[in-house]
């Protein structure tokens, strides 16, 4: 499948854009920004005042805010057909809420606001398909705020190990995560996750080896995550 015939293929299959005709199809593609990032790389800065739509087409793209302390927190990873926006492509001035960087070699396409605008107008239901859009997010949104408002570190850890255990389906993974990635992901410090991380291993639910996680007792580690609900 070629580059252009994967961004038709998602375009036809994505909710938003799935009822309009040909010939908006074809102007969609036409004017889309397409963007090759290598790992590390950034599409966007925090603070940026940038006013895109983007679509995913391979690889992932994550969302990362930074405090004033400097501390990150991923908020969320973008997959491949996901679609999302910077704030000023619906309000103008408002600055990007979390820099967008990519964990692996990454295709996105952007569409700016002037150019996808009229399109949007002209077409209901294509609106309509966003404003659903944007409610799983603000949901998805609300549930990481409650975990980090009322999770310990020790529930948000154990359930982001039985996450990679699941995918992987196997009882041990390997330690891709630095101890930052995945306090970055849980919402707090390195030094916090190692402890975590011990903790959970002198109550034999993991063995933490240099190399990898071995997961030994998922149903106690499960209970650290429904312990904290």
């Amino acid at each position: 499948m070629t580059v252009m015939e994967s961004l038709t293929t998602l375009l036809h299959a994505h909710p938003v854009f799935a009822s309009l005709g040909s010939t908006d199809l074809g102007l969609l593609e036409k004017q889309a920004i397409r963007c090759n990032l290598q790992t590390g790389e950034t599409l966007a800065l925090q603070g940026d005042i940038w006013s895109y739509l983007f679509l995913v087409v391979d690889g992932e793209l994550d969302a990362v805010k930074v405090s004033s302390e400097g501390r990150n927190l991923l908020v969320t990873t973008f997959r491949t057909g996901e679609l999302f926006w910077g704030p000023a492509f619906f309000q103008d001035g408002a600055p990007l809420v979390a820099t967008l960087e990519t964990p692996s070699p990454t295709r996105v396409y952007l569409w700016s606001r002037e150019r996808i605008e009229p399109i949007f107008l002209a077409n209901g239901k294509m609106g309509w398909e966003l404003c659903r859009l944007m409610i799983q997010r603000m949901q998805r949104a609300s549930a990481i705020v409650d975990e980090l408002a009322f999770q310990p570190v020790a529930g948000r850890l154990a359930r982001l190990l039985l996450d990679h255990f699941t995918i992987a389906g196997e009882p041990s993974i390997e330690r891709s995560l630095t101890l930052d990635e995945m306090a970055a992901r849980v919402g707090t410090t390195r030094e916090m996750v190692c402890r975590a991380l011990y903790r959970f291993a002198d109550k034999k639910l993991i063995n933490v080896t240099r190399t990898e996680f071995v997961l030994t007792d998922r149903d106690g580690l499960a209970r650290v995550v429904d312990d904290f609900k």
